[in-house]
């Protein structure tokens, strides 16, 4: 009779390999877009079934989205290790905003799945909330993890500002995405709309 696996080695071999599949379909995409992320190659590639991928990503978009995810993890890292140094917390976010922007345009389709995974709801994604909580903690000066990190109060109206800045943020991106805006012109038009939205917090850092 076979001997199962302990639960928690079992649950280690499953993140491991769904870190695999997130890596090899990143990969694909670097070389040939969100285009060359066939399933069927990015199982073969990833050394996994092609029923295992499914069950882990139920279509192309859940993994692009994941692939996604893993660029705004590298972007969380980023922050913490090199925070915004800017003065104001406008000038903060338009800081994280922009590496995010530049990180996402050295691969436009990955972009343009980001946008329409957000705005199209096209699946079920925490892409959104991650983005607005990750501005908040920047805005507010409180870290990310570790000692003194603080979960935001997502009712609160300082929170609902940062947000609406994201949402600012993703039409920007679209904008940028169709070439009807280039970078500078994305930076200027947040600025403009950062530092009223976020106002209340310069006083709270006063």
């Amino acid at each position: 009779m076979a001997v199962q696996a302990p639960i928690g080695m079992r649950s280690r071999s499953q993140n491991q390999r769904r870190k695999r599949i997130v890596q090899t379909a990143a990969a694909l995409a670097l070389r040939g877009g969100v285009e060359a992320m066939q399933m069927r190659a990015v199982a073969e590639r990833a050394g996994v079934a092609l029923g295992t991928l499914y069950r882990y990503f139920p279509s192309k978009m859940d993994l692009v989205v994941a692939v996604v995810t893993e660029e705004l993890d590298l972007l969380e890292t980023s922050i913490g290790r090199r925070p915004p140094t800017h003065e104001t917390a406008a000038g903060r976010t338009v800081d994280v905003l922009m590496r995010a922007t530049r990180g996402l345009m050295r691969e436009p389709e990955l972009a343009d799945a980001l946008v329409r995974s957000l705005i199209l709801a096209e699946v079920q994604t925490e892409l959104g909330t991650r983005i607005t909580d990750l501005l908040w903690h920047v805005a507010t000066r409180t870290p990310l993890s570790g000692e003194g990190a603080a979960a935001p109060d997502r009712d609160d109206r300082g929170y609902v500002l940062v947000g609406s800045l994201a949402s600012i943020w993703i039409f920007e991106l679209l904008e940028n995405l169709k070439g009807r805006r280039d970078t500078d012109q994305v930076r200027a038009r947040l600025e403009t709309a950062a530092v009223p939205l976020l106002a209340s917090f310069e006083s709270a850092d006063a």
